[in-house]
């Protein structure tokens, strides 16, 4: 005799409404009926719509409400903390999924978690910054059994924080972790260092990206290496033996900026690109001994297990290495190398960048709470 349960319900509430964010609710709001979603709110910089029983959106009008709502309220954090707490009960949950980027929304997942409320983020602040904030959030999450879900925060779409979380989970031993994470550095050293000497200037390749939306409207945001550093230390984390081992986070991490030390100080992202050409023959010098060895430059991130070393550096790779052959665009490419896969590692290669695979990340981990 079978027995049937109503199927579980989710009340989301989704704070940011930009690139991602926008591309999240569409694909939310596209859900197939019946759909265990129910969208309870909605927060951009400047508004927050909230109904407990759903808001009734369509993927062409919630922008326009958020704007001109009369039912709108200030953005409110502590707000969205307690009246999504009300609304958590048994085969109701209910999940905030912060599609910003913002490190104040961050600081507050202890408390949405210890309320009961899950978590879902393409955020890396939280999960990068100090120790002691991540020890918080793995604190509320056990103390109520709310889930924190993080898949987009490295690699986008890419199946890469739920890979290394299943092998260990299993009882593979993670050996090392290898990859290019970035992907505007990726974008920008597939097309400057091919394993040939000569080629476009370093400076050209950084502003063809920032043209094409690669990079941060600043590109010092890329090339300081600090983006790889926070997706390094994300990973670190989900290994029991490195989880402590980054006290600040990121800061912690070895990292090579490729930031030209003259233009550190430079806070104009337009000057920046302007005088960047002032440094072409050092990365030219640095491309032209790479092909000489038959190698290229690829900027990648490393995380060591056996000697708990966690680096983002400039390395030279063989013209025949994944790294150099198997890459195109902006794609990101991650290399496990544990016992079960010692031979040949364990490798995730795909658009490591983008609204769409980026949101589809997010809504993967939505899923993982119902099915």
């Amino acid at each position: 005799m079978s027995t049937s349960t109503s199927p579980k319900l989710l009340r989301v509430a989704v704070v940011g409404v930009g690139l991602v964010g926008g591309e999240f609710i569409r694909q939310l709001l596209a859900f197939p009926a019946p759909s265990p979603f129910r969208l309870v709110s909605l927060t951009s910089s400047s508004a927050t719509l909230f109904d407990p029983d759903g808001l009734a959106l369509t993927p062409d009008s919630f922008k326009q409400e958020l704007a001109t709502s009369h039912v709108r309220l200030k953005p409110d954090l502590a707000f969205l903390v307690r009246e999504l707490a009300a609304l958590v009960r048994p085969g109701q949950d209910a999940v905030l999924v912060d599609n910003t980027a913002s490190e104040d929304v961050a600081r507050h997942y202890p408390q949405f978690l210890k309320a009961g409320v899950h978590v879902v983020t393409p955020n890396k602040k939280a999960f990068s910054a100090e120790l002691r904030l991540y020890e918080q959030i793995l604190a509320a999450s056990l103390d109520s059994g709310a889930r924190f879900l993080n898949e987009a925060t490295v690699g986008a779409g890419l199946p890469v924080v739920s890979t290394l979380k299943d092998l260990i989970a299993t009882g593979d031993k993670v050996l090392k972790i290898e990859g290019v994470f970035s992907g505007t550095m990726s974008y920008i050293f597939n097309e400057f260092s091919t394993g040939k000497e000569g080629g476009p200037s370093f400076s050209s390749v950084v502003a063809v990206a920032r043209t094409k939306g690669y990079t941060e409207p600043h590109p010092a945001d890329d090339l300081n290496g600090a983006d790889v550093a926070r997706k390094l230390t994300i990973l670190s984390r989900c290994i029991p033996t490195l989880r402590g081992g980054l006290p600040a986070g990121y800061k912690s991490v070895a990292t090579r900026s490729l930031v030209p030390p003259a233009l550190a100080s430079v806070d104009s992202g337009d000057e920046f690109v302007a005088r960047l050409p002032e440094f072409d023959a050092d990365f030219d010098a640095l491309r032209a001994e790479a092909a000489r060895e038959g190698k290229v430059l690829r900027f990648v991130g490393v995380v060591d297990v056996e000697s708990g070393v966690v680096r983002a550096d400039l390395e030279k790779y063989s013209v025949t290495h994944p790294f150099a052959t198997a890459l195109g665009g902006s794609d990101n490419i991650i290399m496990f190398h544990t016992e079960r896969y010692g031979a040949r590692p364990l490798v995730v290669l795909g658009a490591g960048a983008g609204a769409a695979v980026t949101a589809m990340g997010v809504m993967s981990d939505l899923l993982k709470l119902v099915y």
